[in-house]
């Protein structure tokens, strides 16, 4: 598996039907309040057959190379759910996920599903961005008892306080495509222009300032 080519495919396939939609002069404003030239929406896959054939075999073919004695899958809710199902039937590995907090009927499980006590257990998750989702998924199951021997995840910001938050959680996130290839894709598939490419590159590299709203 060659992984440059993998992220190119999957950054094609997930801009050609904008489930990473680049808007450098019409913004997004996220919920922290920061305005960024992308928004993502993963969930976009699940409508799209031979785009989410990319994205699961994707996702099987990391977790062979880079996890390969996982025991368990456990998808993040909701997003990381039905790619986790689907995922965990290639690979005929059980499968459950974990809320985001725990139910308030029945048992109350946060965890539902597959049990991750004692398993090697591998997160699959739709989007890296600050890290903080998928760090409290990790921490449920670690207090469940499964050792979590990494995230795999669709696609990432490659923000530097996502990269520092996992890294001090001591957990490895391998994604299959991110930012970087994504703009550049999109630049050579005229998704944008060549100001445009510059726009989003100074925003990967301060997403937290405005600056590469100036950008010439």
């Amino acid at each position: 598996m060659d992984r440059k080519i993998l992220a190119e495919n999957v950054a094609k396939a997930l801009l050609s039907i904008k489930a990473v939609f680049l808007r450098p002069s019409e913004p997004f404003t996220w919920a922290s309040g920061i305005k960024s030239p992308v928004y993502c929406d993963n969930r976009l896959t699940l409508a799209y057959p031979e785009v989410r054939a990319v994205v699961e075999n994707g996702i099987a073919d990391v977790i062979r190379a880079e996890y390969p004695e996982a025991e368990v899958l456990m998808g993040t809710s909701t997003a990381g759910i039905p790619h986790a199902a689907i995922v965990s039937e290639k690979l005929a590995l059980p499968m459950g996920y974990v809320r985001s907090g725990n139910k308030e009927h029945g048992r109350g499980n946060r965890i539902e599903g597959a049990d991750p006590a004692g398993k090697k257990v591998v997160v699959v998750e739709d989007l890296i961005s600050t890290g903080g989702s998928a760090i409290e998924v990790v921490e449920a199951l670690r207090e469940a008892g499964g050792e979590v021997i990494g995230i795999v995840s669709i696609f990432t910001y490659e923000m530097r306080k996502g990269y520092e938050r996992l890294a001090a959680a001591g957990v490895r996130n391998e994604s299959l495509s991110n930012f970087s290839v994504l703009s550049k894709v999109a630049l050579d598939e005229k998704y944008i222009t060549e100001k445009e490419y510059r726009m989003v590159t100074a925003f990967r590299e301060d997403p937290n300032g405005s600056g590469w709203l100036d950008v010439k």
